[in-house]
């Protein structure tokens, strides 16, 4: 059979500039689908968006032909200058970095019911608990010193 098959599917998940409450209740919705618009004009595949307002986390599959560290840097690029001209906040910005995670085929539900429920599970666990927790589970190596 000469085609290719792929199932490459992330988790990736960032911050605003220094962890601060930067997106608001009454916009975050408009984000949110702005970033599955941006994903899908960066030729990805949206599954789920969802955050609060001081984080993002996104269920994207991708091509073979992308490049992750180029894709995310896109995507940050054009929604920040989304949220600073559309929503009118200048000083808007994401953290330098980012977490992504590999998503199995069989567990691409689980993460998109854990990103449709943010606000109920950020009711008990920060953002910095969320973040470290994720981490471990997956075996990421980390330097504390650089998750504030």
């Amino acid at each position: 059979m000469p085609s290719t098959h792929l199932s490459l599917h992330y988790h990736l998940v960032f911050g605003t500039k220094n962890r601060e409450p930067l997106i608001a209740a009454a916009w975050r919705l408009r984000l949110h689908d702005y970033l599955g618009g941006a994903v899908r004009g960066l030729d990805g595949h949206s599954d789920q968006v969802g955050g609060m307002a001081d984080h993002i986390h996104l269920l994207v599959g991708l091509k073979a032909t992308h490049c992750l560290a180029d894709f995310i840097r896109e995507l940050k690029k054009a929604s920040s200058h989304w949220v600073r001209e559309e929503i009118g906040s200048p000083s808007f910005a994401w953290q330098e970095g980012y977490a992504a995670f590999t998503v199995s085929a069989s567990a691409r539900e689980s993460v998109w019911k854990y990103i449709s429920h943010q606000e109920e599970h950020h009711r008990t666990k920060s953002f910095h608990e969320e973040w470290i927790e994720m981490l471990d589970k997956a075996g990421v190596q980390y330097d504390p010193r650089y998750l504030n």
